[in-house]
């Protein structure tokens, strides 16, 4: 059995719902045809009948009321037969030029043609319209379906004056009137049922063409809604393929995306997500391969050590052991910096004083001034004393952990600055009250870092200059230490081209309240 995916059950539905609404408006469409048809034959059937109305008007005129009409059958017998019931002295004159041609009463007509059937005829049922003499025409008005049967006159009040009693919401209306003033109507009720021959074919016909026309929609609706079924869902079955593969460890998958609608936005995401997961996964296998070879070296140095020893080439004295404990402390220390640049901003431990952060990067100069000295860089701090001279900016922090931060931004300028450079740093105070910061920029000269590197100089174990040994350069930990440890502190740190050609460190502290008021 095929499995039942989201596109057929959306398909099925689709189909289902269509099936029922066109059943149902078919059947409610025949069903209206057959009950509208008899009050929309009426319609037509009493607009014909402009002429028994003018009759009716004439009546009611010479009258001044429908009492000589009222309940008398036998003069609206007369009425239909053409005798309003005016003396024939009146004549033809005035209204009565307005009455049917056949109201003369001719026997025949100039061309000396037999005269025929009266209008009356055509309202009849259409197998009585074949030509009949007028001695028919009494038999005719007794037919089952005769118009005459079901027609009648109202007053103005809606009393019934004479002929068929009708129900007045389901009749079909003519009005009677007398200048303007509306004096009766003429009601004809619908036929009951289809009984003819010519109605019942209509009725199928207009069935059939019904029928038809909803299993055409059917058809159309079941196409379309396969191919958006198709259209719509597909992206979610490329997705679940895609999620599968990278499930199974095809970080490399992505999916098409087309569009820019809801679905497009899920591709995007999920294209988006795979490229971090494959990016992260690339990273881990490349800082585990540079600690591996990080760890190796002073492993190797070791094992160089205690194999030189096991062979006699040397002998255990105090040169050797300063040897094996040189790389023992930079095995620990690579352990602790990987320790350290592992910590998020949330999970490293503070203790959180009143801090001179201005003091304790003067005092991490000072302690560095010799080692500049060496490689002939000079250091221009004037903007940190003049800064320091005017005001002490305070932070809520950790003065040891400070400590290091500017320790590792000095020892990676020295170990990537050329000998004879240059290092500015820079001090200011920005923002508004409530929400300043303390801003220190650390500019280097040559050589500098490639654009392209530049969002990568805080990834652990990255170095920008793979040429440098790394005794010189160091474990590549230093600046992602430093992006923890000010990101524990509550600020920022950025890395931008400097205008010196080197590299440009730039850290925001935020200043504690005590310092903003002061």
């Amino acid at each position: 059995m095929p499995r039942l995916t989201l596109t057929r059950k959306i398909f099925f539905a689709l189909a289902t719902l269509l099936v029922l609404l066109l059943l149902i408006s078919a059947g409610f469409s025949i069903f209206a045809l057959q009950r509208g048809l008899g009050p929309y034959v009426a319609e037509i059937e009493i607009r014909r009948m402009d002429w028994l109305a003018q009759l009716l008007q004439k009546h009611y005129v010479a009258n001044g009321n429908w009492d000589r009409l009222r309940d008398n059958e036998e003069q609206w017998r007369r009425l239909q037969m053409g005798d309003v019931g005016l003396p024939k002295s009146e004549g033809r004159e005035g209204d009565d030029a307005r009455l049917p041609p056949w109201y003369a009463r001719s026997p025949r007509p100039d061309n000396g043609e037999p005269p025929g059937p009266p209008p009356q005829l055509e309202l009849l049922p259409r197998r009585y319209m074949h030509p009949a003499p007028p001695w028919l025409f009494a038999g005719l008005r007794e037919a089952p379906d005769s118009i005459y049967r079901r027609l009648g006159v109202i007053d103005a009040q809606g009393r019934q004056v004479v002929g068929a009693a009708v129900d007045r919401d389901t009749a079909a209306h003519l009005p009677i009137r007398r200048a303007n003033l509306v004096v009766g109507e003429l009601v004809l009720a619908p036929i009951e049922g289809i009984e003819s021959e010519a109605d019942r074919a209509f009725v199928a016909r207009q069935s059939g063409f019904i029928a038809l026309t909803g299993l055409a929609g059917l058809v159309l609706a079941l196409v379309l809604s396969w191919l958006l079924a198709r259209r719509w869902l597909s992206p979610i079955d490329a997705l679940t393929q895609g999620a599968q593969d990278v499930a199974r460890g095809r970080l490399g998958t992505r999916v098409q995306v087309q569009g820019s609608d809801e679905l497009a936005l899920l591709g995007r995401t999920f294209n988006d997500m795979a490229e971090r997961l494959d990016t992260a996964d690339a990273s881990r296998r490349a800082w585990l391969a540079d600690v591996a070879h990080e760890l190796r070296t002073p492993l190797a140095a070791m094992r160089a050590e205690i194999e030189a020893l096991q062979d006699g080439v040397r002998t255990f004295d105090d040169r050797t052991a300063l040897r094996l404990h040189r790389q023992v402390m930079r095995l620990n220390q690579l352990v602790d910096d990987l320790r350290s640049s592992m910590r998020g901003p949330q999970s490293e431990a503070l203790t959180r004083t009143t801090v001179f952060p201005l003091a304790v990067l003067k005092e991490t100069l000072a302690a560095t001034r010799d080692r500049f000295a060496k490689r002939r860089i000079d250091v221009d701090a004037a903007a940190v004393d003049a800064l320091a001279a005017a005001s002490q900016p305070m932070v809520e922090g950790d003065a040891h952990r400070l400590h290091q931060v500017f320790m590792n931004l000095l020892d990676n300028t020295l170990a990537y600055t050329d000998e004879g450079g240059l290092l500015r740093i820079g001090a200011a105070v920005e923002g508004s009250a409530g929400a300043q910061r303390l801003v220190l920029r650390f500019d280097d000269s040559a050589p500098g870092v490639a654009a392209h590197e530049l969002p990568m100089v805080f990834e652990r174990l990255f170095r920008a200059d793979g040429s440098r040994s790394r005794e010189l350069g160091g474990s590549g930990l230093g600046l992602s230490i430093c992006r923890a440890m000010v990101e524990a502190h509550g600020g920022e740190i950025d890395a931008a081209a400097s205008p010196l050609g080197g590299l440009r460190i730039v850290l925001w502290l935020p200043l504690s309240q005590a310092s903003q008021a002061s």
